[in-house]
């Protein structure tokens, strides 16, 4: 009698195994499919203690685009899978993206450091690493994370100008400035560099300086559409109106392909009173970039002031409807 009681559920116990496992595998496959919502689902039947389990269901959520649900899943588990697994692995890698993305930057860094040391060469984790160290205000390791990257010396010229590319792209001007101005210190002739300070320089209203920047940029860099164009910005902000077009007419030499000259173009022509050549210019920009609200707002203040109204209308109503366009 207590053999046969032993062996159903010896019975049980091995279809509860296999149906567990065949859950994992289903699982993954949904993951790897592109369907994560429905490999949380598959997975509903699991217990939340069972680590494989977990590790599926955070890595789901976390393709799902739910961090928090994956950072609860995960973060139990990492200490139950074996060490230096695959699976422990995958947990902290996946752990420390899903805090990143979560806005938990200080709690993702130990899990992405981790991750670098069996995955240095993934650039996905170089980028969040970096970004974490500099939201985090660690300068100095944000930018030896983007230099290994990049396959610089962490102390060279070229490493301090893409640290602050990135923090630039961060919105850390302050910390950017003080990576170009290292950069800068280590190679006064480092092509960008000068570009970047005069950039934080002109969206701050510091045109002078601008303007100076820029010059020291084209001294470099001569052939720079962008820093033709941004020194023509900072000369309509300035009202010099004959220094924005020569500066505005090189940039377009250069890169007849972009729109911000065309723009700042139409207005100079605009305050030059050359509404034909100001026309122009507009309708050239919007050639380039149809959903740019400030040309067709520019062009239908044009037109209205021609008395082309209906003209003027539609390109005023395009361009409300229009969100409009960063400045970087």
């Amino acid at each position: 009698m207590h053999g046969l009681l032993l062996a159903a559920a010896l019975q049980v116990a091995a279809s509860g195994a296999e149906a567990r496992v065949a859950a994992l595998n289903e699982a993954r496959r949904l993951v790897n499919a592109g369907k994560p919502d429905a490999a949380v689902e598959t997975l509903r039947t699991l217990p939340a203690g069972d680590p494989q389990a977990a590790l599926l269901r955070g890595v789901a959520h976390y393709h799902a685009n739910h961090p928090v649900q994956a950072i609860e899943a995960l973060a139990p588990a990492v200490p139950k899978l074996p060490e230096g697994s695959l699976e422990r692995r995958e947990a902290v890698q996946v752990l420390g993206l899903a805090s990143y993305l979560a806005g938990r930057i200080a709690d993702a860094i130990p899990y992405l450091e981790q991750t670098r040391l069996w995955a240095e060469g993934n650039p996905e984790l170089s980028y969040v690493l970096g970004m974490a160290y500099v939201q985090t205000r660690q300068a100095d390791k944000a930018r030896a994370t983007w230099a290994r990257s990049f396959g610089v010396p962490p102390a060279s010229a070229a490493a301090h100008l893409l640290a602050a590319q990135m923090m630039v792209r961060a919105e850390l001007d302050e910390l950017a400035d003080a990576e170009l101005k290292q950069a800068l210190a280590l190679d006064p002739r480092l092509p960008r560099a000068s570009f970047l300070l005069g950039q934080t320089a002109l969206f701050r209203g510091r045109l002078d300086e601008a303007v100076a920047l820029f010059k020291r940029e084209l001294d470099v860099n001569p052939g720079d559409a962008m820093s033709f164009y941004r020194l023509g910005d900072a000369y309509t902000r300035q009202l010099k109106w004959d220094d924005a077009l020569a500066a505005l007419q090189k940039s377009v030499w250069i890169n007849p392909y972009f729109s911000g000259p065309y723009i700042l173009l139409g207005k100079t022509y605009m305050k030059k009173g050359d509404a034909v050549a100001a026309e122009g210019m507009l309708r050239q920009a919007i050639g380039y970039d149809p959903n740019n609200k400030a040309a067709h707002y520019m062009l239908g203040q044009l037109l209205q002031q021609a008395g082309r109204t209906e003209e003027a209308k539609r390109e005023l109503d395009t361009a409300e409807r229009l969100q409009a366009p960063t400045d970087r």
